[in-house]
């Protein structure tokens, strides 16, 4: 047995390792959230200060509440398209209110137990937002990258990427920009190979610093970011703020906020949940940390929140065992706002365009496509769509547009109605036929019976989708022979398919043919004639 003193100093050994795991993962947590955050703010049109408070507030209030364990949460760039159009649509201070409001929802939604439903979305429209959402990220940062000013609209910035070369190629200027945008590019993708030293030092940090250090110490003329201070970017809502909230434009932003940054954080903690062989998220109590910290950030002004997978990854890959190293990332991101604010101004702007083109590259699922439209083309099509549709509207249309397409998809695939023909013999007993989507034959095959009832059995599910096809094999049945059409092995018949059927027997009995009448009770148990 083990004695007690022995067990105590067992239990200090264990906390000892668990603290010093988690405080080095908090800290190359914080290496990687300080860019991103700042990165997606100036993308989203916003004081890059208020992704830093977002980044806090993931850290300080989400972080402590229960959810996922190793789960981050910050600013996404899977929302700065949205936040971008909802900036630029109903002005920064009312941001705070849109973000409030779907924080709220998201506690209300958490409250129900809503939470578990976000997993029935389908993976393929998740990919097809987050493609679209890369999409858009490299064809609008592509300008930053030469310290130029990107069109408002997505169809816009691609119109107008043949003129941004010439306009690149025919200024010194925005050469030297695009060549530190496309270094800090080049350092995103090469430094992970390095895994030495990789893991110590996350390529973000290492990427941004080298693009700042070289800018300030040759002195190039770029754009570099501006700082205001913590205190002067906050913008708290107000009372008129708050009245927006009766515009339709405004309430479906919330919506859009609520449902997108929900899916996007659920999501990221099942993939988390695969990394590590601790606890497993509760989807509900998940919500509600995420509707609380959003909650939070709407009262600060600040942009929406959302688990990001980047962070997520890094912290379980960096050791953490506990929240603890979440919560510490955020205290880091504090501590710096506070006492270095004006390392800021030391940025590139072409720098953190360069790391959200890296980041919007990545989102975009190209080996993932391939496999798809080999084994599942209609999850393929479906993907494809989304995004399309996200690049050419905006997210919330785009992705409303991909679940009505994966609903049609899988009532398309799941409303499979055929024809069994099964021919009476002279002996008696019945000649299973094969099964038949169309060309039946209009003379009784050699030694049936004569004048016997010729069966046909369906199968499947009878959907208004199927209805022409049935229709078309129904018309296809001989009309000198009488018919038994059997519906027992129907797993689901909708009411546009009944009314056919009940139509085609009425019109059978019209045309001076014996059946039994094909309504009610005889539908429901399957045997009519014609």
């Amino acid at each position: 047995m083990r004695s007690p003193s022995g067990s105590i100093s067992l239990e200090r050994t264990t906390l000892r390792t668990t603290l010093r795991s988690d405080l080095l993962a908090s800290l190359v947590v914080f290496l990687v959230a300080l860019p991103l955050c700042v990165g997606v703010a100036v993308a989203s049109g916003v004081p890059p200060e208020l992704g830093l408070v977002t980044g806090i507030v993931g850290g300080l209030v989400a972080g402590l509440l229960p959810g996922s364990s190793l789960q981050v949460s910050g600013p996404a760039a899977g929302l700065t398209v949205l936040v971008y159009e909802a900036v630029q649509t109903h002005g920064l201070p009312v941001l705070g209110v849109l973000v409030l409001a779907a924080g709220l929802l998201q506690l209300a939604m958490g409250a129900l137990r809503l939470g578990r439903w976000f997993r029935a979305i389908s993976v393929a429209v998740v990919q097809g937002m987050l493609a679209g959402i890369g999409l858009v990220l490299v064809t609008g940062q592509a300008y930053g990258l030469a310290d130029l000013t990107a069109p408002g609209d997505a169809l816009g910035k691609l119109r107008g990427l043949p003129g941004l070369v010439r306009e690149v190629l025919g200024s010194a200027e925005t050469l030297v920009a695009l060549a530190v945008g496309a270094g800090t590019v080049l350092v995103l993708a090469v430094w992970p190979r390095v895994r030495a030293v990789a893991r110590l030092v996350p390529a973000p940090l290492v990427a941004v610093g080298l693009a700042a250090g070289i800018v300030g110490v040759c002195e190039l003329p770029v754009a570099r970011i501006e700082v205001r201070g913590l205190m002067g970017a906050l913008q708290p809502p107000g009372g008129t703020d708050f009245a927006r909230l009766a515009e339709v434009g405004v309430l479906g932003t919330v919506v859009a906020f609520t449902l997108i940054a929900s899916a996007e954080s659920l999501f990221s903690a099942a993939a988390v949940d695969r990394m590590h062989d601790g606890a497993r998220t509760d989807y509900d109590k998940e919500l509600m940390a995420q509707g609380t910290g959003n909650a939070v950030c709407g009262v600060l002004g600040a942009l929406p929140m959302t688990a990001v997978i980047v962070r997520s990854s890094a912290n379980v890959q960096a050791g953490a065992r506990t929240k603890l190293s979440r919560v510490l990332h955020g205290v880091w991101l504090l501590v710096f706002v506070v006492l270095l604010p004006q390392v800021l101004g030391l940025i590139p702007v072409a720098a953190l365009a360069g790391v959200l083109v890296y980041a919007g590259w990545r989102l975009i699922p190209w080996r993932e496509f391939a496999g798809l439209w080999r084994e599942h083309r209609g999850e393929a099509v479906v993907l494809t769509v989304t995004a399309v549709a996200v690049v050419l509207t905006n997210l919330f249309e785009g992705v409303l547009l991909g679940l009505l397409l994966a609903v049609v998809k899988s009532a398309w695939e799941t409303s499979h109605v055929h024809l069994e023909i099964e021919e009476p013999v002279g002996d008696g007993e019945q000649r299973d036929g094969e099964r038949r989507d169309g060309g039946i034959p209009a003379e009784a095959p050699a030694g049936t019976l004569a004048g016997a009832p010729l069966r046909v059995r369906v199968v499947g599910n009878a959907t208004f989708l199927r209805l022409p096809k049935l229709l078309d094999q129904l018309a296809e049945l001989p009309h000198d022979r009488p018919v038994v059409l059997d519906l027992s092995g129907l797993r689901h018949l909708d009411r546009a398919c009944r009314t056919a059927l009940e139509g085609w027997a009425a019109e059978a009995k019209c045309a001076g043919r014996a059946g039994a009448d094909l309504a009610g009770a005889d539908l429901a148990e399957g045997v009519v004639g014609k």
